[in-house]
């Protein structure tokens, strides 16, 4: 008699056994040895290394910015992923494939043409800087930056649930009476939640640790345009290692809860449409 208990994948605790080595070996130990670094400091050295008036400048300028990019990008990212679903034109797939642009571009590429652009005299930058828009070296020129590398994020999460949508729920809601407006706010727009709080929770932790990009950007003026991981890096060359990965461990908290609590909101959003 066959035994009924066979599993449909062979080989269930090799590839287990693989899976947590890589995971350990890639994520779990370099935040350990962080962590480790971080605890070789004692209290009041830690805390005289994340809470000067430099790391909170620091710290409220790389959340702030990030939180506003990611805001950007989920509108953004839901226009371009609505267009690209439900609509035919021209140049279609040229569009949906230069989407994925900034994961292929190197972030330092991106960086240096922004700066370019935005200066006082680049291609965009001599006819903004006249009306007072300086996008170039401040904290908007952040913002673009990181608009730019994260909408990727947002227009995949919610592209797929679009295209899966059901066209009758949609019918049904107009030969009902309801607006466009009505359908796409009581139909939609639900569907839609889950999708969106991930795109914006994966654009706003894609936003949290970039440099590249920012470097050639921002200035990286203290207290004015400096943001966290450039802080560590600045640490680290001058050989503060323990204030360096102490910086790092408070970016880590605080990332790691914002996360925690974006996800305990998607899954009560979907127990709510559940």
């Amino acid at each position: 008699m066959p035994n009924v208990n066979r599993k449909v994948l062979p080989g269930f605790s090799l590839s287990l056994g693989y899976t947590v080595f890589y995971l350990s070996v890639l994520v779990l130990l370099p935040i350990f040895a962080c962590f480790s670094k971080a605890a070789s400091l004692s209290f009041d050295e830690f805390w005289s290394a994340v809470w000067t008036d430099r790391t909170r400048a620091a710290y409220v300028l790389t959340f702030g910015t990030a939180f506003i990019a990611a805001i950007v990008n989920l509108f953004l990212g839901l226009l371009i992923a609505w267009v690209l679903v439900r609509y035919e034109f021209p140049g279609k797939r040229l569009v949906d494939s230069l989407i994925d642009l900034p994961l292929a571009l190197p972030t330092a590429v991106a960086g240096l043409v922004y700066a370019s652009l935005y200066v006082e005299n680049g291609w965009l930058g001599q006819f903004l800087v006249p009306l007072g828009i300086e996008a170039a070296y401040t904290r908007l020129a952040i913002v673009l930056v990181l608009t730019f590398i994260g909408l990727p994020f947002v227009v995949r999460t919610v592209q797929p649930v679009l295209e899966d949508l059901d066209p009758e729920a949609e019918e049904a809601a107009a030969s009902l009476g309801a607006t466009r407006w009505q359908t796409f706010r009581k139909v939609i727009l639900p569907a839609l939640f889950p999708a969106l709080i991930t795109g914006f929770a994966l654009a706003f932790a894609r936003g949290l640790g970039e440099y590249g990009s920012v470097v050639f950007v921002s200035g990286n003026m203290p207290y004015r345009t400096e943001i966290a991981p450039v802080l560590i890096v600045a640490r680290l060359e001058e050989f503060a290692y323990g204030e360096a990965t102490a910086i790092a461990v408070v970016l880590l908290v605080i990332s790691f809860s914002m996360l925690v609590v974006i996800n305990l909101l998607e899954r009560w959003s979907k127990r709510h449409d559940a």
